[in-house]
């Protein structure tokens, strides 16, 4: 029986559903697309996917001061829902299309890129209600600054630790950005453009 408010339902289940929404709504479009005949407008899905991601990166800009426009927590949602929607259109662009190792490389890295974030998203919020709670738990017993933060050193290192998954969602992204510059370079070398 799993209980309702558990850690599982709470973060587990909504990464799995998020990721498995994700590849199956590209499995039932790109095959309704293949089952139409129309599978050449996946082919032209991968541009607006592509600006769709990079426009997400506005909230990593304004995150660093390189743009100061918007508010960090309403460009993190954007963020979320562009990378989201522009990866959607990258897997249908992707579908079974492709014979080269190059643009595989690219879907792979994308999908780990996607894991990581969603991992970012629900780890971190996860670790930032524990340690909020255990605060407010704390000072509601009458504990002193110097006690409270004794008591919360560990904790505080812990959810440090835990925004630390960025050391893993930042070069992914590089990665499958360089990869699907590749894969656009190489069409354009190589011809393949139609």
């Amino acid at each position: 029986m799993i209980l309702k408010g558990s850690l599982l339902t709470r973060e587990v289940v909504p990464f799995v559903l998020s990721f498995t929404v994700l590849v199956g709504a590209t499995l039932m479009v790109d095959g309704l697309l293949h089952l139409l005949g129309a599978a050449w407008i996946g082919r032209h899905l991968g541009w607006p996917g592509i600006l769709l991601i990079v426009a997400s990166f506005a909230y990593s800009l304004r995150k660093r001061g390189f743009i100061k426009t918007g508010k960090p927590v309403d460009l993190l949602r954007l963020h979320e829902r562009l990378a989201w929607t522009g990866s959607f259109l990258l897997l249908i662009h992707a579908g079974i299309h492709h014979h080269a190792l190059l643009p595989w490389l690219a879907v792979l890295a994308m999908l780990i890129n996607i894991g990581s974030g969603l991992t970012g998203k629900f780890l971190l919020k996860r670790a930032r209600t524990r340690l909020d709670a255990t605060t407010e738990r704390l000072k509601s017993e009458g504990l002193s600054a110097a006690e409270l933060e004794e008591r919360l050193h560990w904790d505080s290192l812990t959810f440090d630790a835990v925004k630390q998954w960025r050391v893993v969602h930042y070069p992914v992204s590089l990665a499958f950005g360089t990869l699907a510059l590749a894969h656009i370079v190489s069409i354009y070398f190589y011809g393949g453009w139609r």
